[in-house]
């Protein structure tokens, strides 16, 4: 029988792309996330009206450090199956819906436009839908990794589409903090 790997060379090889690949998944997330001021603390978000289904916001950022590492350690994954019919395709779709992934936070929280927010996560579920795909063809185990992340995505569609019902108005919202005083 001739191999091309050892299991030996293919754990090395799945080590080497995740030590690469995960701390820049986890970096550049956090970096579009800092970069567009996301969070409660974002004086415009905190002026809006918040869903009943809004989680506390503290989780946002343990959800999504945990959902970077596994879609980090996913990407690696499809990467180390060097000769896989599918990889090249699995990896340009990945980045597809990484950049979709990334463009979400400046749209939402630094432009303030909800709409165009809820078009891109829209376009990100149907961009990780056929990523999903594409890894289930290559790496079953790198396909499931994902499906936690495509569920918080869909679960952030839902919430985004609420955040545009309950606040119509939202790019309108003053938010430098400004206090105005009005004495009668």
């Amino acid at each position: 029988m001739n191999r091309l790997a050892s299991p030996a060379q293919l754990r090395a090889s799945l080590l080497r792309w995740s030590l690469f690949i995960v701390p820049v998944v986890v970096l550049l997330g956090f970096v579009s996330g800092q970069m567009a001021g996301s969070g409660a603390d974002n004086p415009w978000f905190a002026a809006l009206e918040k869903p009943g289904i809004y989680p506390p916001p503290a989780a946002f950022g343990i959800v999504w450090t945990i959902l970077y590492v596994m879609m980090g350690v996913a990407l690696a994954m499809v990467c180390a199956a060097w000769g896989a019919r599918w990889r090249p395709f699995a990896v340009v779709a990945f980045v597809l819906q990484f950049i979709l992934n990334l463009a979400w936070s400046p749209v939402f929280f630094a432009q303030h436009d909800i709409s165009l927010a809820l078009a891109i996560i829209i376009a990100l579920d149907v961009a990780v839908v056929a990523t999903v795909w594409l890894f289930w063809k290559v790496r079953r185990a790198a396909a499931w990794l994902l499906l936690p992340y495509l569920a918080w995505i869909l679960f952030a569609t839902v919430l985004n589409w609420q955040f545009l019902e309950l606040n119509p108005d939202a790019s309108e919202i003053n938010a430098n903090n400004a206090v105005q005083r009005i004495e009668l």
